[in-house]
């Protein structure tokens, strides 16, 4: 998949291009339909498939009061969106000056710098441009004006409950990791940047890579199996998501710790993809390290077990 910054990057070549627009966090099963409408419209008219989103959630600059945690970091939603089969995507920096482009203005410079633009899905509820000013109603006035034809797609439904990254923000921070992998079409899984941490992991005879998970919807803390990803490699693992209540530190912080089993190497800076499998137990306090190492040796165990 051909990755672009400016609609006039990609050259076209003539041919026509099929657009789908949103911000897609999760890139879950309602997000699928509008992307697969895309490619099959592009396939259609020997045309070019193209995902068009954002490289940060609009509230980021237009409410940042109100900026959701995501379900999913950049490179994972890219990854995702690129396992769909799309020709291309344009990743637009949302900044300021773009947050105050009206909706007409913004599709019209699309079809200025793509050319010949066939047709373009979103969500029937997508809004965009200047406060919200651009909807379904105005891509059709500007469809017959301009030549293209606008699907706005219905959503979908799983189990009598429409399908929404904000539904699976709710269900991935109340626990339900199975009806959150239900609604996107594959199994719940964050990924970050592997940090520095304070090494207690590796004293205890069990190294953790610390993941920088700022900004990303968490599951409730406890300790998980897990499958990691490690240089397109797949590695049982072992992950811890708490506060460390152990170490009684009087300003506790976050920490999503991973142990991988079986492996040796350095991962600092590298990117940790995980997908969870079972919730092992919930996180607890012990009354000494040597408690906690213990306890430590009987979850990954478990999690050899379990995977």
């Amino acid at each position: 998949m051909k990755i672009v910054h400016h609609a006039n990057e990609l050259n076209p070549n003539g041919r026509r291009v099929c657009l789908a627009i949103g911000f897609f966090d999760g890139v879950h099963l309602g997000h699928q339909q509008i992307i697969r409408q895309t490619i099959a419209d592009a396939r259609q008219n020997d045309g070019i498939s193209l995902v068009v989103t954002f490289d940060r959630h609009p509230n980021t600059v237009v409410a940042p009061q109100r900026v959701p945690r995501l379900i999913y970091s950049l490179p994972q939603k890219l990854r995702v969106i690129e396992t769909l089969g799309s020709d291309a995507l344009l990743l637009i920096h949302f900044d300021e000056p773009f947050s105050r482009l009206s909706g007409e203005a913004f599709i019209r410079g699309l079809v200025r710098d793509l050319g010949r633009l066939q047709s373009l899905c979103v969500g029937s509820t997508f809004t965009f441009g200047y406060k919200r000013g651009g909807n379904v109603a105005l891509l059709k006035t500007l469809g017959g004006e301009l030549g293209f034809t606008v699907h706005g797609m219905a959503a979908v439904s799983l189990g009598g409950r429409v399908v929404s990254s904000t539904r699976i923000r709710e269900l991935v921070a109340g626990g339900d990791l199975d009806a959150a992998s239900q609604m996107l079409g594959r199994g719940y899984s964050i990924a970050g940047r592997v940090t520095r941490g304070d090494r207690l992991g590796h004293k205890l005879g069990f190294p953790t890579a610390n993941l920088d998970v700022t900004g990303l919807t968490l599951p409730p803390a406890g300790v998980y199996t897990v499958r990691a990803q490690v240089a397109g490699q797949a590695r049982r693992a072992v992950v811890n998501i708490g506060n460390r209540p152990t170490l009684r530190s009087p300003q506790p912080e976050l920490r999503v710790e991973v142990h991988l089993l079986d492996f040796e190497g350095d991962l600092y800076d590298q990117e940790l993809e995980i997908t969870f499998v079972r919730k092992l137990r919930d996180e607890k306090q012990f009354p000494s390290l040597a408690a906690l190492q213990e306890q430590i040796a009987l979850d990954v165990a478990e999690a050899g077990r379990t995977l």
